[in-house]
């Protein structure tokens, strides 16, 4: 292989064009072809900007060429030479107008047969490409992502250091949390038998920020949470953190509102019309089902409630008896679509997430209808229905019974994203931001059966809520927010408490005494005795932001080197195995399964 004593490089691939003629430069890169024309060979150069066409004819020096002969793809080059005006245009790329009249050119490391082509929309199987990902990284499309991941990190400092925000940095090793089922445990050599966790969020040191007068603080923050994955999670994670003092609900949504408008105009060139659209968690459910609604398309709920009491099916009415409801969406011209066996799989689909089953209804195309429990219901009975849910010809109704809602809500939500998808009926590139505030401040525990926090002890609850704290909790709603982008929950956040005494009633509530809670938030309370200002703020996830951002499927789309659904990674092959010395030394001893 070739030193590059003597070359320098000059620019990129990527960046050459027409008004470069006549220049000399060096670029370098890896070889995506070579194409032998006999007396004339081309290489197509690629760096992270793109390709340039080298060429090499009866003219370049003959030790050039016969080396230009020997290179095969992934050939890392670097060539010397003149841009010229190509006598074969390509205008499918930007560098299709030039070539360069390569006069030296350097071999800088061979490849072998790499296991996939370096293309973009590698059909090769995610875990191969997983397992050689710094060859998948090479492809110009995940490129691209990552290159568009640190442009809007960089968009984000900017944002923040001009609306007066300090970056500071937080710990990584750190106490576990409450929440420490999902902690990431790193055991302690020093101090044996004792445990670092590494951090789910950086909640608490952002609020002691606010009691240090830093005032406003945000962090590019890593964080962990060791939990199933999908394909919007992973268990490393990062967060454009944030938290501000001295501040109200409407403050800390004004800066979130003007931080996404700068992202997505900078990074996009897309205006985002703001204030966004708001709904309570209440609007929220009632009309779509879920805390984190996609209203890219309608299809909303309906509550049939009213319109079936009385009816002879019990299903229906043993649900309102017992508390809860009768509601249903309807599937526009979807007749053909959702066909028996399709709602078959749906009706599967209910039961799975708690429903004990789904009623349908068909409108055919040429006037009839068929519903799987007309023979409980009157004709007119089942003509008020249709009225209520909207439903014409080509139209299907789907209905779901429970005595909890929450299940009702649950499944429906569920429902409306699956439906929508066989329909094709979600636009494209199309973004739908809104906040979901007033969040139940408690969220009842089923396993444990007991009142726990939907966010973490620290929310405020709403002022007018306070009264119920001890009588209803049900009633109290949280000074608490998300931001959903096109059906993801992008941030959540809150007003904290700094009212010590309030902080105790909830830390009652939540069956936590004096003593439990000092141990687990002692250093928390004691900062609170000092003069703790009113704080709030909010995390947004950075991933799920660049993935949105980019139309992408999966976070594996946008961090560069991801873990798989077992939250392993192939590349590297861990977690893996450690010597027993290394566990002596830690004073562990592994239990044998």
């Amino acid at each position: 292989m070739d030193f590059m004593t003597g070359l320098k490089r000059t620019g990129y691939c990527g960046d050459l064009r027409l008004g470069d003629a006549g220049k000399e430069v060096v670029v370098a890169g890896w070889v995506q072809r070579r194409r032998d024309l006999g007396s004339l060979i081309f290489i197509d150069l690629r760096d992270r900007t793109g390709i340039v066409q080298l060429a090499f004819d009866e003219n370049t020096d003959k030790t050039v060429f016969e080396k230009a002969f020997t290179v095969r793809s992934e050939y890392v080059l670097m060539a010397k030479g003149t841009v010229r005006e190509r006598s074969s245009k390509n205008m499918d790329i930007p560098t299709g107008e030039i070539e360069i009249d390569v006069t030296d050119l350097r071999v800088l490391g061979k490849s072998e047969t790499t296991p996939f082509e370096i293309v973009e929309n590698c059909q090769t199987s995610e875990l191969t490409r997983l397992k050689y990902r710094y060859l998948d990284l090479r492809r110009p499309d995940l490129q691209r992502n990552i290159i568009m991941r640190h442009k809007i990190t960089k968009i984000t400092r900017d944002y923040f250091d001009e609306n007066g925000f300090i970056e500071i940095e937080t710990p990584i090793l750190m106490r576990s949390t409450p929440e420490g089922a999902r902690d990431f445990l790193v055991p302690s050599r020093l101090h044996n038998g004792a445990f670092y966790a590494l951090p789910q969020s950086p909640q608490l040191y952002k609020q002691l920020s606010m009691v240090a007068g830093f005032d406003r603080y945000m962090q590019i923050a890593r964080c962990f949470r060791d939990e199933d994955l999908r394909a919007d999670r992973q268990p490393e994670f990062t967060q454009i953190d944030l938290e501000m003092s001295f501040v109200e609900t409407e403050d800390v949504l004004a800066i979130g509102e003007g931080f996404i408008k700068r992202v997505f105009k900078d990074a996009l060139g897309i205006d985002i019309q703001t204030p966004l659209p708001r709904l309570t968690y209440k609007d929220a459910m009632e009309r779509y089902g879920s805390d984190k609604p996609d209203t890219r398309y309608g299809m909303e709920l309906f509550d049939l409630s009213d319109t079936v009491r009385g009816c002879d099916f019990g299903v229906f009415t043993g649900a309102i008896e017992g508390g809860g409801s009768v509601r249903g969406i309807t599937a526009k011209n979807a007749v053909k679509t959702l066909t028996r066996k399709e709602l078959d799989k749906l009706t599967e689909t209910a039961k799975g997430s708690g429903a004990k089953g789904l009623a349908y209804i068909r409108l055919n195309e040429d006037g009839t209808r068929s519903a799987s429990f007309a023979k409980f219901m009157t004709e007119d009975e089942l003509t008020a229905i249709i009225e209520k849910a909207g439903a014409e010809a080509g139209d299907v109704v789907v209905i779901v019974a429970d005595r909890k809602n929450s299940i009702v809500f649950g499944v429906l939500g569920a429902l409306r994203q699956i439906i929508a998808a066989k329909l094709d009926i979600i636009p494209k590139d199309k973004f739908n931001l809104l906040w979901i505030t007033e969040f139940p401040f408690f969220d009842w525990d089923e396993d444990a059966q007991t009142w726990v926090a939907m966010h973490h002890p620290f929310t405020a609850p709403l002022d007018e809520c306070l009264e119920y704290l001890e009588t209803d909790k049900e009633k109290v709603r949280a000074k608490a927010y998300d931001l959903v982008l096109n059906g993801i929950e992008l941030s959540s956040g809150s007003i904290r408490i700094t009212d010590p005494d309030l902080q105790k009633r909830i830390f009652k509530l939540l069956e936590l005494t004096d003593e439990e809670a000092y141990e687990k938030f002692g250093y928390l309370l004691d900062a609170f005795k000092y003069g703790a200002p009113p704080h709030g703020g909010m995390g947004i996830g950075l991933d799920r932001l660049v993935m949105q951002m980019l139309g992408c499927e999966s976070l594996r789309d946008v961090v560069a080197y991801p873990k798989v659904q077992n939250a392993s990674e192939p590349m590297t092959g861990c977690p893996a195995e450690v010597d027993k010395e290394q566990l002596d030394l830690l004073g562990i001893e592994l239990k044998e399964e």
